[in-house]
């Protein structure tokens, strides 16, 4: 009996992966046909991917649902690159184009030049088992102890078992989990099965690593963890990293180029810093709402947008930081640049990518002449790159 049929044998008895998910015949041949001599072989300076015009349409009874329209891209070898977008935007459809595990209806996709749409099925074998793939639900065989989840490609592949051995002993270190080679998935905490799901992923040394929404199951300090994983293996490996979330948090953490999709199309690309700091279209603005430091809702309920006919009253000025030109708060600037006194109330500002982002609050007294916004934006005088205020405040944000 071949192991396949072992494992197709084990399957049919209960076997499921653990997260409620079972596999098929052919979820098994996709994830874990392929030589030994392929699995245990890496390949330098590779790991690119393109697409040319990519379209992907689902048919049904109910008719046509487009998924993916006019999709061009390039993702570099070595990159993290993430691909976000609200439910149903297409990313889970565009990600499995890159293995092939959805054929595009229209246009390329190529993984190092190479066209895989044009691609026998031994050269598609050969070519999934140059990516590996990490899951929201971990996708582990519950039955089988976290050496024998992360040895499952390898066995079937024909690695002899020293090298086998050798390999996850290697793989269980990287992801901080050689005290749990014998335990079973269901006595795993969430982070700790993703980092199996890591180890397994990367059993056959791959170029790429795609992450269908790798932590959207997990709580924010595990996520920080195998994010942080992550982006070590992407640095130690030189592995390209491809991620689809609806988290821009995630994206501003590990990403070096994100992609906005909305409808199936591009509707945003570049640097992470440069999208976060100058988001153009309605649906990265709406993604990176949550990010914002918006108003305190106490703050926003005295907010008038004219000055109070009578009283004392407080002008709120809003100065904001996109990460252009390396310009920062400097609160000393700030406070020779703007007339008479100034309070902060509000804001936050966080780095990405060695740029600054962010929003800071000021409170100056509503009689205060204020200075030209204009040259205070721009040039070497410049002390935010855009400064407007936002309303008044009668009396005093708060009693002194």
């Amino acid at each position: 009996m071949t192991l396949t049929t072992a494992l197709r044998r084990s399957l049919v008895q209960g076997d499921v992966f653990d997260g409620g998910y079972a596999i098929g015949e052919d979820a098994v041949q996709e994830q874990v046909e392929g030589d030994a001599e392929q699995a245990l072989t890496a390949t330098a300076g590779a790991g690119s991917v393109s697409f040319r015009q990519v379209g992907k349409i689902y048919r049904s009874s109910a008719g046509e649902v487009p998924a993916l329209e006019d999709i061009n891209l390039d993702i570099p070898a070595g990159s993290v690159f993430g691909i976000i977008g609200r439910s149903g935007a297409g990313k889970s459809s565009l990600l499995r184009t890159i293995n092939r595990l959805e054929q595009p209806t229209s246009g390329q996709v190529l993984v190092d030049g190479v066209d895989i749409g044009q691609l026998n099925e031994s050269e598609l074998v050969r070519l999934r088992r140059r990516i590996g793939m990490i899951f929201q639900h971990f996708n582990l065989l519950s039955a089988k102890t976290v050496f024998d989840n992360v040895a499952l490609p390898l066995t079937v592949a024909g690695v002899p078992r020293q090298k086998i051995t050798q390999r996850v002993n290697e793989l269980l270190a990287l992801v901080g989990l050689q005290d749990k080679q014998d335990t079973y998935p269901g006595r795993l905490s969430g982070g700790q099965k993703q980092r199996v799901g890591i180890a397994r992923a990367l059993a056959t040394h791959p170029e790429i690593l795609l992450c269908d929404e790798a932590t959207s199951a997990l709580d924010p300090e595990t996520t920080h963890s195998i994010l942080a994983l992550l982006r070590d293996i992407n640095r130690r490996l030189g592995i390209t990293v491809i991620l689809i979330t609806h988290e821009m948090s995630v994206i501003r953490e590990i990403a070096d180029q994100v992609l906005v999709l909305e409808q199936g199309r591009i509707v945003e690309q570049g640097e992470v810093w440069k999208v976060f700091g100058a988001p153009q279209h309605a649906a990265t603005r709406a993604l990176l709402a949550p990010l914002q430091h918006g108003l305190p809702e106490d703050l926003q309920a005295r907010l008038l947008q004219r000055p109070p006919a009578s009283g004392r009253y407080e002008q709120i000025l809003a100065l904001g930081y996109s990460g252009e030109s390396g310009l920062e708060p400097d609160f000393q600037r700030i406070a020779q640049a703007l007339p008479g006194d100034q309070r902060l109330i509000h804001g936050g500002v966080d780095r990405i990518q060695g740029h600054a982002h962010g929003r800071l609050l000021l409170a100056l007294d509503g009689k205060t002449l204020l200075p030209d916004f204009n040259r205070l934006t721009r040039g070497p005088e410049a002390i935010a790159h855009h400064i407007e205020v936002i309303g008044y405040v009668a009396d005093a944000v708060h009693s002194r």
